[in-house]
């Protein structure tokens, strides 16, 4: 994903060229405000859209799978559809175009009896789905920023 993002080099780049441009005294607000308009896209955008919150999705759901700590909690859960809802719910919370349409997170997992360890097992198995697409250290923060407050909804137990 990195390759594909460049954010840094992108972000470096903009304000190399907005600050050089500044000190000659050439370019117009406009013109800088136009240098700097890639750092406003959306967090959707900056992950590489749907293809790539749906590769992500799937390696996360293949790492859930494999950690013996939480998979026993997915073992009749309907896997394309939980795929199908992660997506949506990412690509929504994430300023993409999708709109999630499963049940409410605590509808869904009440009385299940998730423990924060569980809730944690899950979220170190996102990371490393984040990590081995190589999503950078910012867009990741945002994205689990943007999740971190479903716990309360999913946690029952401490």
């Amino acid at each position: 994903m990195v390759s594909k993002y460049g954010m840094g080099v992108m972000l470096l780049g903009a304000l190399a060229l907005s600050g050089g441009c500044a000190d000659t005294g050439g370019v117009s607000e406009t013109q800088r405000s136009a240098v700097a308009a890639p750092m406003a896209k959306s967090l959707y955008e900056r992950l590489g859209g749907k293809p790539a919150i749906t590769a992500v999705v799937d390696q996360f759901v293949a790492n859930v799978a494999a950690d013996g700590r939480i998979n026993n909690r997915f073992a009749t859960t309907d896997i394309p559809r939980l795929k199908g809802h992660l997506v949506d719910q990412v690509c929504q919370a994430t300023g993409g175009p999708c709109r999630y349409q499963g049940r409410e997170m605590k509808a869904t997992h009440l009385g299940m009896q998730i423990s924060s360890a569980d809730f944690g097992a899950l979220v170190q198995d996102l990371v490393a789905a984040l990590d081995k697409f190589n999503v950078p250290a910012g867009e990741k923060g945002e994205l689990l920023a943007l999740l971190g407050p479903m716990k309360k909804d999913i946690v029952e137990v401490p």
